[in-house]
């Protein structure tokens, strides 16, 4: 299906998801210690999971400017550096104020990923295997998380927290360098073709950023990307705390539970936009939403039902099942908000375009991981929490049905 030339991208986009996730699971899975050696309650904890996202977050935006502006590769090469040594010190922090600076530091190097994904792919592969790349290539970041539970949990409990931190930092170190010297930001045979479009794209229209961040389609895209992003945070940050609080699991056996969803995660994230890309080939004729649309509102209300449900059954093995169906669900629709992007924006603008919409989609990190933890020190428990991510979701994707239609670009109205 792709080229040899291809495949090293593909790859090498791949393992930084499965780093990304790998670092970013890792606090998750050693916060009963760090809770505990640092005196931490849970909303202090809560707390530390969103700040995280207060980095991440804006540098979803900024690192999609910057790809557009200065490229995907470098762009991604410096991202790697800095969140790689941020994970790594995690290891010296004292208390709840230098965790959460670390924390941030480390979100705003994790910020650029996604957007400089896209863009990548972008320009590496054409628009009907969009989808099936951007799925394939983000499938890593849920088997990251799948074997950082394991990875971490075994660490901790064998040796300290702090060691597995400053292990993922080197693996980081060492995947930046093989990306720098390995990958190119264009296929060789398109640079002349690339340029040539975009002499072209000059001479005839140019589209400014502005007009698309107006649009509703990119905004209620966001909204939806809010909403699954909701739903993976809490599961991301508060799952492995739940199974241990509520359910009396122990650390040990809470690292290889945590794996279940992890690797269904896997499966829908890499299996949706084949999903979607084969819809789109198949209806062709009924616009090239249509297909996203389908996977996308059918797949959040599922994930949203189940997670709602998870918050309400009493034993482990309805928990651990419902969340895994709800992971599967969701990142079933994890490469629809990019392939949107790239169906709705032109080549100038989709870094810049998919990191605003991943901006707007990551506050759910900062205020989803919080909220959680003031819900379960004034309620006691966690079944708020699920039903309010579930509800979220099932707002959202009733949203996209209406919102979501082709952008028209009447050039002439933009200035």
């Amino acid at each position: 299906m792709f080229s040899k030339d291809k495949l090293p991208v593909i790859i090498m986009l791949f393992l930084a998801g499965v780093i990304n996730y790998l670092d970013r699971s890792a606090l998750s899975i050693a916060a009963p210690f760090i809770q505990d050696d640092l005196t931490l309650t849970a909303t202090q904890m809560g707390i530390i999971f969103s700040s995280f996202s207060v980095g991440y977050a804006i540098f979803n935006f900024l690192g999609g400017v910057a790809s557009d502006k200065y490229g995907a590769k470098l762009t991604l090469f410096v991202a790697m550096i800095v969140w790689s040594l941020f994970s790594g010190a995690v290891a010296l922090a004292v208390g709840f104020v230098s965790l959460i600076v670390i924390r941030i530091l480390f979100g705003m190097g994790e910020g650029p990923l996604s957007a400089t994904i896209n863009k990548m792919v972008n320009n590496w592969f054409p628009a009907d295997q969009r989808a099936s790349v951007i799925g394939l290539t983000n499938s890593g970041t849920p088997l990251g998380g799948a074997i950082s539970g394991p990875i971490v949990g075994f660490i901790a409990i064998a040796y300290s927290w702090k060691v597995s931190f400053l292990l993922i930092m080197v693996i980081g170190l060492v995947w930046a360098a093989f990306w720098w010297k390995s990958v190119k930001e264009r296929p060789a045979n398109s640079q002349k073709e690339s340029t040539k479009a975009q002499t072209k794209s000059e001479t005839t229209e140019k589209i400014p950023l502005t007009f698309y961040l107006k649009q509703k389609t990119v905004l209620f895209t966001a909204f939806a990307f809010f909403a699954y992003n909701y739903i993976l945070f809490f599961f991301l940050t508060w799952f492995p705390s739940y199974l241990v609080k509520a359910h009396g699991v122990s650390v040990k056996d809470m690292s290889i539970i945590t794996v279940i969803p992890w690797v269904l995660g896997f499966v829908g994230l890499a299996a949706g936009g084949f999903v979607s890309d084969y819809v789109r080939k198949k209806f062709v004729n009924k616009g090239m939403l249509f297909s996203r649309k389908v996977v996308l509102v059918t797949c959040l209300f599922i994930s949203a039902v189940c997670i709602g449900f998870a918050g309400l059954v009493t034993t482990t093995a309805g928990a651990v099942t419902l969340v895994a169906l709800s992971v599967f669900f969701l990142y079933l629709t994890g490469a629809i908000y990019w392939a949107i992007v790239q169906d709705v924006v032109d080549q100038n603008n989709v870094g810049s375009v998919g990191g605003f919409m991943h901006f707007l989609a990551n506050t759910a990190g900062i205020i989803g991981p919080t909220l959680t933890g003031y819900l379960v020190d004034t309620s006691g428990s966690f079944t708020s929490a699920f039903l309010l991510a579930g509800g979220l979701a099932v707002v959202a994707s009733l949203t996209v049905i209406r919102f979501v239609q082709p952008i028209v670009k009447k050039v002439q109205q933009m200035y």
